[in-house]
């Protein structure tokens, strides 16, 4: 039975106060341009920043100018249609896309880039009490759910239902994962997962023990990976986002994936970004009437978990919670930009309030006890959905923190709540789909009950 809905209370916005500068990464293939550092830190500081991906790995054919974008289209185009060419071979004959160790290189690779970007990041940040405690934390966080991950990471190297790291763009990080149910018979419905990772470490390898339990139902998810700060800013990452939903709508098909029943997901940092490109995409069909890839009305339902959807309200909770006020307006662009990444207040202008009406129905998802993304930010965006004639809903759960919905009860198996709420949302309708949930054996637990209390206790989230 899926949780009761408690009720909704709008409360009045706090608008942030303007202190800051601007960090402004810029970080392409060439080897000399520089990481630029303002504001509250006492001298602007210039660092040689070595190219983020070799030149030989880049998507884009790296041709002299003069021999025109044709060519290179066209190779764009190639290599496209040879990803999902091979990625289709697989679904023929069952054999690995890659071999294991490519794909443990791909993974290295792709740990060590975000790793050096985060060290980068802390650099500036500076090694202070809060820090030294909120890494010991979480050291001691992973550690305790280190079983899971285990389980959880041989899955993701070794089974055949997924396919990694498929390409959906030209830009770095352009990739997605595909998790596919081991029932292949008739067209599944899909999920388009954009993880989070506080818009700094987010990476489609978090969406694996939503994949690996969604599939297990039948559906089919697709984890989208797309630039972090300080590879890329908000704008960014909403464009990759946008890019590979756009991708899942053309391709999936080929999966065996149905096009007309596809739902956008997103958690933590990953659901305001996935809101921002759900409202951008509604404004643009709206308002610009420009051609599109991808239109809001084919999203079956979106799916918001643990998300903030304003701004203005979190820039000083974050500060306080050690996302310092100078990288957060650095990552999105400045103080300027808030109003246009802030999809509860965007949503609001008089000139686009029209375009709400095209938006497919909004769920949100969030734990009472959540202090990375206090509660109030689903329900304010639910309430002001609703008010301005929108299809919306919040969903609360008592005493579920910020990565409780997302982590600890996924890995204590047996029925989830908040799992159980997705999937009958998404087989609503479907008889068969829910007869077989009604008697779907409950899901193995991955770490003991004393070490996921502990993890709660001791979560720096």
């Amino acid at each position: 039975m899926p949780s009761p809905i408690l009720p909704i209370s709008n409360h009045p916005s706090s608008s942030a106060s303007a202190t800051t500068m601007l960090l402004k990464a810029e970080i392409e293939a060439d080897p000399s341009k520089t990481l630029l550092i303002s504001s509250q830190f006492d001298t602007e500081k210039a660092i040689p920043i070595k190219p983020l991906l070799p030149r030989a790995s880049s998507y884009s054919s790296t041709i002299d100018i003069n021999d025109s974008a044709v060519f290179t289209y066209n190779q764009q185009q190639r290599r496209r249609r040879i990803s999902s060419d091979s990625s289709l071979s697989l679904l023929a004959d069952g054999s690995p896309r890659h071999s294991l160790s490519r794909e443990v290189g791909h993974a290295a690779a792709e740990t060590f880039l975000l790793t050096r970007l985060s060290l980068k990041l802390l650099s500036y940040l500076g090694v202070g009490y809060r820090w030294i405690t909120r890494f010991l934390a979480l050291g001691c966080y992973a550690l305790l759910l280190m079983p899971g991950f285990i389980q959880v990471g041989y899955y993701y190297f070794f089974s055949r239902q997924v396919r990694r790291s498929i390409i959906y763009g030209e830009q770095p990080r352009n990739r997605l994962d595909l998790y596919l149910p081991k029932n292949s018979h008739g067209p599944k419905p899909v999920v388009a997962f954009i993880t989070g990772g506080a818009w700094i470490i987010g990476y489609k390898a978090w969406g694996s023990l939503l994949g690996q339990q969604l599939s297990e139902r039948d559906i089919i998810v697709a984890c989208i990976d797309y630039r972090n700060f300080p590879q890329g800013t908000i704008s960014d990452m909403v464009k990759d986002a946008s890019q590979g939903i756009s991708f899942v709508f053309n391709n999936i098909a080929e999966y065996g994936g149905d096009p007309n029943r596809i739902y956008l997901m997103g958690q933590s940092a990953g659901a305001h970004i996935a809101a921002c490109a759900l409202v951008k995409q509604a404004i643009k069909e709206a308002v610009k009437g420009e051609s599109v890839s991808w239109s809001v009305s084919q999203i079956k339902a979106y799916f918001g978990l643990s998300g903030g959807y304003n701004l203005f309200n979190l820039t000083d909770h974050f500060h306080s919670r050690g996302l310092y006020r100078s990288i957060f307006l650095s990552i999105m662009e400045g103080e300027d930009s808030l109003h246009q990444f802030s999809p509860e207040v965007l949503v609001q202008d008089s000139n686009i309030q029209h375009s709400v009406s095209l938006l497919p129905p909004i769920i949100l998802f969030h734990g009472t006890g959540d202090y990375s993304i206090p509660s109030d930010a689903s329900k304010n965006f639910a309430d002001t959905l609703r008010r301005l004639g929108g299809k919306a809903n919040c969903i609360l759960y008592d005493g579920k923190t910020h990565t409780d919905l997302f982590l600890q009860d996924p890995m204590r198996g047996g029925r989830d709540d908040m799992f159980e709420d997705v999937v009958a949302i998404i087989h609503a309708g479907d008889e068969d789909a829910l007869a077989k949930d009604a008697v779907a054996p409950p899901r193995r637990r991955l770490v003991p009950e004393f070490m996921l209390k502990l993890a709660h206790s001791v979560s720096p989230f």
